[in-house]
């Protein structure tokens, strides 16, 4: 048997289990959206459209761009007079494609070789010592994730 008394303190701690729960859905936060001057300390907003970069890389950049736009233009004109010539047999096409393809890999081979030898033949070093001299050689391992132990 409950008796009043206890029923009324069910509900004054049921009221405050209620508060507390009122308390907790309040926000916590606030947002300022009052406009920022145009000239302060406020920190700079990426804007719309390109990334920032570097002048380098903004000039690369561009460089890129408008060498493809060349490049279309360059293949769009071709396509047209071979079109407009009916001479557009797939076998001369497959052959002015392979035509830079075939250059550069032999003029690639040739600076590959060209390096090669320059770096073949080091520079010829003479030390000469007065006195006893010590040579220690250290023989070092590096694993793939980093870890490098050099033994004396």
């Amino acid at each position: 048997m409950t008796t009043e008394a206890d029923r009324l303190a069910a509900r004054q701690q049921a009221e405050q289990i209620l508060a507390a729960l009122d308390e907790l859905s309040t926000p916590t936060s606030y947002r300022d959206d009052s406009p920022l001057p145009d000239v302060g300390s406020a920190p700079p907003v990426p804007q719309p459209g390109r990334p920032p970069m570097s002048q380098k890389a903004t000039d690369a950049s561009a460089l890129m761009l408008s060498g493809s736009v060349l490049t279309l233009a360059t293949g769009g004109a071709a396509s047209a007079v071979l079109w407009a010539s009916s001479h557009a047999d797939p076998t001369v096409i497959g052959l002015i494609a392979a035509t830079p393809v075939a250059v550069a890999i032999p003029i690639y081979a040739l600076a590959r070789l060209v390096k090669a030898a320059t770096a073949a033949a080091p520079p010829e070093h003479h030390h000469h010592y007065t006195g006893p001299v010590h040579q220690q050689t250290v023989h070092s391992q590096t694993r793939l994730w980093g870890k490098t132990t050099n033994n004396l």
